[in-house]
């Protein structure tokens, strides 16, 4: 399989390393260096899918670029959710290949699951209020981050009571108070953190806690690999946790 790659950052990087080692190949990179003169002719012969691990304000213009490349594309970076019914009208409509997800890691997606299971045992009981919790790095453009915003969706599809989230940056001068019906996500912005995401539902007399803890980030970029594999000879809008099924 021949990729190309948007975006040489850390996790870009991170994905040409496992490319290798899965014998698939990175046949053209694409960054800040040369996005502005690439054109949808010059990704013609030159992979079968793209991995897109660029940043937030590029993702859009490299999904239209792809979509009118006819490349399939894997699309990690997050931050650009606000287009999502835009972009999938347009993939279904040009009849392309598109893969989106806030994290590819497989206990990443685990939790998800999880998470919704937990949601639906815990919403009959009113005293325990939740929360979703996130801590990154503190080069991270998007607050909250796409996994806790993931997280959020799974907790408010479950759980009668909150029908929104709002988010607050701990250090910002301005504090939130989420309402009653509000799901809060804090986030946190810590040199060299990998990832955390933690749902807490609290009440007066106890707390539980669902926590993932990333160590590195070799799973998100392993997972990008796997993605890409799976996408490679479909055609549709997908998101990644339809490559996985936790019900067999």
């Amino acid at each position: 399989m021949k990729i190309i790659l948007f975006g040489y950052g850390k996790m870009g990087q991170l994905v040409e390393k496992f490319a290798d080692k899965k014998q698939h190949e990175i046949s053209f990179i694409i960054d800040e260096n040369n996005r502005e003169q690439i054109t949808a002719e010059d990704l013609h012969g030159k992979g079968d899918i793209a991995i897109d691990f660029s940043i937030p304000d590029g993702a859009l213009d490299n999904i239209k670029l792809c979509f009118e490349a006819n490349i399939p594309l894997v699309m990690g970076t997050t931050g650009w959710y606000d287009h999502l019914d835009e972009v999938k009208e347009e993939c279904l409509k040009t009849g392309n290949s598109f893969l989106f997800g806030s994290n590819f890691s497989i206990g990443v997606n685990i939790l998800f699951h999880v998470n919704k299971l937990l949601a639906k045992v815990m919403n009959p009981y009113k005293q325990y209020d939740v929360q979703v919790e996130e801590i990154h790095h503190t080069e991270k453009k998007d607050a909250p981050s796409g996994t806790a915003i993931t997280l959020a969706e799974g907790v408010l599809g479950n759980i009668e009571d909150k029908s929104g989230w709002v988010n607050y940056v701990v250090d910002e001068e301005h504090t939130i108070v989420p309402k009653p019906n509000e799901l809060l996500i804090e986030s946190l912005r810590i040199e060299d953190v990998r990832g955390t995401h933690t749902v807490l539902y609290s009440s007066e007399v106890d707390q539980i806690e669902l926590k993932h803890t990333a160590h590195t980030r070799d799973g998100f970029a392993l997972g990008a690999i796997i993605a890409a594999e799976w996408l490679l000879d479909k055609k549709g809008f997908y998101e990644v946790t339809d490559i996985f099924d936790f019900n067999n």
